[in-house]
């Protein structure tokens, strides 16, 4: 299939930009993706070579960057069609096809070579698998054919903490893994909360987002089930050892706030209403989520340099 069939004939005649490319690596995913890896590096035990710790960072946010393009690259077709993406470079025919799977091919290469030979193989197989699992597992496999495509496929988004950890240790550990779990089991509310009130651009796509296939009350249900499960898990680091007091009082407070808009979520089901409801707990569960690791990191950050 081509993609240009599929884009606008406006911005052709023009040459890529910098501006483009950048684009196409999602850079704010990316940035929630790199402030996780770093939060997970600062907390993992033991000593960080900042020249070593600067090329590992810089290697996850070029692999991150990868596997966006190469989403992008693989979605052109359903994103020219949707409102929230219709504006990428690849729909409006900025980039080509072939520029943007050649772009996020090398980056892919590079950053996991970067990271194996530099840094430490245990970090730069996760890389690989992370990238790998986010174009075939996820994009090309479950994003057109089932509706937890999000669930399975969230894990995709989930392991660059373990990245992160694994840079330091050259290991994986249950603190690893907790981190890896906050993650995916946040990652369903936060979007099917998007889905609730963009379900009318996944289903004209032929998407199977979940409230296209099993209907907005499924998918309410669904976001509070899987909030009741995410809120006392992001509480256990601080029983790991992982979290100090803070991460504990923050953690609590944070969750209650996050079950809470998922409540009104289930019970607000009509009208303008019921999409601010579902808007809410989907910004609100990105906050959720960079707050955490935030006390996280300023909790790791003190532990190092000051205790």
């Amino acid at each position: 299939m081509s993609i240009q069939s599929e884009v606008g004939q406006a911005d052709l005649t023009l040459e890529p930009s910098v501006s483009d490319f950048i684009q196409l690596m999602k850079p704010r995913v990316m940035t929630l993706v790199v402030f996780t890896a770093l939060a997970a590096m600062l907390a993992a035990p033991g000593p960080i070579n900042p020249i070593l710790g600067a090329i590992a960072i810089i290697s996850i946010a070029i692999g991150a960057g990868a596997s966006g393009a190469l989403n992008m690259w693989y979605d052109a077709d359903i994103d020219a069609r949707m409102a929230r993406t219709a504006a990428r470079p690849l729909p409006r025919g900025r980039v080509t096809g072939e520029e943007a799977l050649n772009f996020g091919g090398v980056l892919s290469v590079c950053s996991v070579l970067t990271l194996g030979v530099l840094v430490n193989w245990t970090a730069g197989a996760l890389l690989a698998v992370t990238i790998a699992f986010y174009l075939f597992v996820y994009t090309m496999w479950l994003k057109r054919r089932t509706p937890y495509n999000i669930v399975i496929g969230g894990a995709a988004g989930a392991f660059p903490p373990m990245v992160g950890w694994a840079a330091v240790t050259g290991s994986i550990s249950i603190d690893s893994i907790l981190l890896f779990l906050i993650i995916f089991m946040w990652t369903p509310p936060h979007f099917w909360a998007l889905a609730l009130y963009r379900c009318r651009d996944y289903e004209r796509v032929g998407v199977p987002m979940l409230p296209v296939v099993a209907g907005l009350a499924e998918t309410r249900k669904q976001i509070v089930l899987y909030s009741i499960i995410l809120v006392p898990l992001a509480v256990v680091p601080f029983f790991t050892g992982l979290g100090g007091m803070t991460y504990l009082v923050c953690s609590v407070a944070l969750g209650a706030v996050f079950l809470g808009l998922a409540l009104r979520v289930y019970v607000t089901t009509e009208g303008r209403e019921a999409d601010t409801a579902a808007r809410q707990l989907f910004w609100f569960s990105i906050l959720y989520l960079y707050v955490l690791f935030a006390v996280l990191f300023g909790e790791a950050i003190f532990h190092r340099f000051f205790a």
